[in-house]
């Protein structure tokens, strides 16, 4: 992957380090992978793919419950934003760096133009452990960051959502500081809110939803049948609980679920509902009664037929990519799959559905959700799914006929789809001033 990246690498902004490029290394893999194959009137625009838009460092301090201080290191990244406002999640993990919400940006411009909806890709983040923070000061937390990022944010500038260690709540709070500022209520500048705060029906499921969708018209093409198809799901948060529920009313057969509490697996099939109920009760999967318990790294030889990998960015290396039995990876999760494995599966001939379409359903109903704000006229759950549904499958379809006409990977074939979008608006543009 570095010798691809080299004359990338040779104007490294200072910002970067080369020897910890991180996950912005495999979003640049993947670019440099489809630039050759953009047509030529676009190559002059190529470098808009390589650099983030703009980018904001905040210290975000807050009074902890016992009267001490403490500091976190926040972010929010606007990647591209030619084809309308920035869209993308808050994630609130221990572990988020720069590089992270840097790639997860570049996803979110690549997934927004493959599915067609008027945004560009952002994306934000706080270094911390959600789970050390009491209500209040999670609450102290996320307003604290709202009021630091937000020159950037608007419904017609930058509009966050959900992502990892971040609900529902948390985007309420968001929504109600940037209205205090503002002195009125603005629904719009953020989505995945409560429904009783112009919350759209749908929107919890909408990720795992899609991902289904998208493997229903996947296996279709290659001849998988669903009913009865093998499921193993990596995550069980909002993407892979949906994902679960939605593939076993199909008629699919749930094998093995992993979290970050272990990993269960029944030859004869889990229910998802029993799942959650349990996971609720004992704060995880393992110990599921009628369930065998595995390592997690075993998890990854389960015999399937479908993988969904729904947790962190690079759970899918070489070495585990040699050992998956399934005959298609969904991503659920955005960057599961590092550039090398996916050279491994197509030595192997496992179809990979690449992220930028496959877990595109939530920011396709977070589209929903926007104009629904801005317009205060709300459709039924029924008319979510279903146009999700058609956007989806039609999204899916499109990048089918790319990858098949070209003979490429479908997430080479998404990229050519989705970085055309980018450039050609970025072209008709032009530069100001």
């Amino acid at each position: 992957m570095t010798a691809s990246l080299k004359p990338y690498l040779d104007t490294l902004p200072s910002y970067l380090s080369a020897d910890t490029l991180g996950p912005w290394a495999t979003y640049l893999a993947q670019v440099e992978k489809v630039v050759p194959m953009l047509e030529e009137s676009l190559q002059p625009h190529v470098e808009t793919l390589r650099r983030p838009k703009r980018i904001l460092i905040v210290d975000v301090p807050i009074r902890r419950d016992d009267g001490s201080y403490a500091h976190y290191e926040g972010y929010r990244v606007q990647h591209n934003t030619s084809r309308g406002p920035g869209k993308g999640g808050i994630r609130y993990h221990q572990d988020v760096t720069l590089s992270e919400v840097m790639a997860l940006s570049a996803w979110m411009t690549i997934k927004n133009a493959v599915v067609n909806v008027p945004f560009g890709g952002a994306k934000g983040g706080v270094r911390v452990e959600p789970g050390t923070l009491s209500r209040g000061e999670l609450e102290r937390l996320t307003r604290r960051y709202t009021s630091e990022v937000n020159i950037l944010l608007g419904p017609d500038k930058d509009i966050p959502a959900p992502d990892v260690g971040t609900n529902e709540q948390v985007m309420a709070w968001m929504m109600d500081t940037y209205s205090m500022d503002q002195g009125a209520t603005i629904t719009g500048v953020v989505t995945g809110k409560p429904i009783s705060l112009g919350g759209s029906l749908g929107r919890h499921d909408a990720t795992g939803r899609g991902v289904f969708v998208v493997a229903r018209e996947a296996a279709r093409r290659i001849g998988l049948e669903m009913k009865g198809a093998r499921v193993a799901i990596q995550g069980f948060g909002n993407v892979g609980d949906a994902a679960a529920r939605v593939f076993h009313n199909a008629g699919a057969k749930i094998v093995a679920v992993q979290d970050v509490s272990g990993s269960v697996y029944s030859g004869a099939g889990l229910d998802p509902q029993a799942l959650q109920t349990h996971r609720r009760a004992s704060g995880g999967l393992a110990g599921f009664p009628g369930a065998e318990s595995i390592d997690d790294e075993r998890f990854w030889d389960v015999d399937c037929d479908i993988l969904v990998p729904a947790a962190l960015e690079a759970q899918i290396t070489p070495a585990r990519a040699k050992r998956i039995t399934a005959r298609m990876v969904v991503e659920g999760a955005n960057g599961p799959t590092l550039p090398e494995a996916d050279e491994v599966f197509k030595e192997r001939n496992v179809l990979v559905c690449p992220d930028v379409v496959a877990n595109a359903g939530g920011v396709t109903v977070s589209y929903f959700e926007w104009v629904q704000d801005i317009y205060s006229f709300f459709w039924s759950e029924a008319e979510i799914d279903e146009r999700l549904d058609r956007i989806m499958a039609d999204a899916f379809a499109a990048v089918w006929e790319v990858a098949d006409s070209k003979g490429i990977a479908l997430r080479t074939a998404a990229y050519a789809v989705g970085a055309t979008r980018v450039l050609r608006a970025r072209a008709m543009r032009g530069l100001y001033p």
